[in-house]
């Protein structure tokens, strides 16, 4: 495995407010590595970095080997697929054409969908599990079934890096563990995916390995088990762990620890 993104030694502000504090991390071609932190705790900005959103006030960031302001836009577009926190996409709108607009850094502006931009809709639409959606609208879709087609938007850009910002978050439980085995089996594909999350059972169940991030920097790194161990938890969450062996995985629950009087 090769590193897909890198961040060395990175910082980034907000105005004068520190956003990310000498941070130094590889995501991994073929894993789906977890940013996890309090609320705050610079993960959403992290990957407005990686993006070129944000630049780096210090250090460097490196996209597929090359340092990340010798990209251009488009080529950049090409390189990294970003499903954003909060697309709703409550639209009148076929799902098909939504997925479309991840075929966008592909074409020029105004061009019509070429034969490899619909085979690629296609394909996105089926390993997202969302070809019996294509022809619905977006605004008579429930929040699971709109995830899945923003996911496939996102695929259909056909990127070897993905970065996910809470693609989990408002779904129930049976969409959020499907969403996570999606995220897994793009990373078997070879996909360097990167994803932010707020659950850590998720985190420890569907992540090969976490970053963990607080006040901007990263206090852990690693595969679950020891990013995410007791004195993390309860160092970065104010939180303890009881632990069990469940099948396949470990079963994990939180609880909060008490505050000193």
């Amino acid at each position: 495995m090769s590193a897909a993104l890198s961040f060395h030694d990175a910082c980034a502000s907000y105005g004068v407010r520190p956003a990310l504090q000498n941070i130094s991390a590889d995501f991994m071609a073929g894993c789906v590595t977890g940013l996890v932190g309090p609320n705050g705790a610079g993960k959403t900005t992290l990957l407005r970095v990686a993006l070129g959103f944000l630049k780096p006030r210090q250090g460097r960031v490196d996209v597929l080997g090359q340092p990340l302001e010798n990209w251009s836009r488009d080529a950049l577009a090409r390189s990294i697929a970003y499903l954003p926190q909060s697309a709703e996409a409550h639209w009148p709108v076929l799902a098909s054409k939504l997925v479309a607009l991840g075929r966008a850094p592909h074409r020029g502006a105004f061009a019509p969908l070429s034969v490899e931009d619909e085979v690629a809709i296609a394909e996105a639409l089926m390993r997202a599990d969302a070809v019996e959606f294509a022809q619905r609208r977006m605004d008579e879709l429930s929040a699971g079934e709109r995830a899945r087609v923003l996911f496939a938007r996102a695929l259909a850009t056909e990127a070897p890096i993905l970065l996910a910002d809470e693609p989990a978050a408002h779904l129930d439980p049976a969409h959020q563990l499907r969403l996570m085995e999606l995220l897994g089996e793009e990373a078997a594909r070879g996909v360097a995916v990167v994803v932010t999350l707020h659950d850590l059972a998720l985190a420890s169940r569907f992540c090969d390995a976490l970053v963990v991030l607080k006040s901007g920097r990263a206090v852990a790194q690693g595969v679950p088990a020891t990013a995410l161990s007791d004195a993390i938890l309860a160092e970065t969450f104010g939180i303890s762990a009881v632990r069990m062996e469940g099948p396949g995985a470990p079963i994990i629950s939180w609880q909060r620890i008490a505050s000193t009087p």
